[in-house]
């Protein structure tokens, strides 16, 4: 959710609640306008069932956020790649676009995923890789 509120208002707010939201968003990119809508579910909400399958079949793509100081937030990637593109891909031959985020880079001193971790998983999976801080 920090990482969803800094893109769309620029601001950042540490303590968030346990709900999901959608947003809107315009954004001009390479002279486009581009609307955004945005699912952002907490982790916590994001279990595989049919829930989980409407926001997939919903989505055209796909940002996972872990954070660098939490290695279970981390570990929970390769299953919920796999769901996505297996709900995806099964129904067309295009590449679902996938973007593993690891947040909080401010917080180096508590880092328990090494950047390189995260870059290895995001290459074995063929997903793109960023690492942010929400914070900064």
């Amino acid at each position: 959710a920090a990482l969803t509120v800094r893109f769309l208002t620029r601001r950042f707010i540490g303590e968030y609640g346990d709900m999901e939201f959608i947003y809107s968003h315009n954004l001009t990119v390479d002279g486009r306008e581009i609307l955004f809508h945005i699912w952002d579910v907490p982790n916590s909400q994001a279990e595989e069932g049919s829930s989980e399958e409407k926001r997939i079949q919903w989505a055209d793509s796909f940002v996972l956020v872990y954070s660098i100081c939490d290695r279970a937030s981390f570990n929970i990637l390769p299953l919920k790649i796999q769901f996505i593109k297996a709900a995806k891909e099964g129904q067309s031959q295009e590449k679902v676009p996938i973007v593993i985020v690891g947040n909080k880079r401010d917080l180096h001193h508590q880092r328990v995923v090494s950047s390189e971790e995260g870059r290895l998983l995001a290459l074995s999976l063929d997903c793109g890789f960023y690492e942010v801080s929400a914070a900064e």
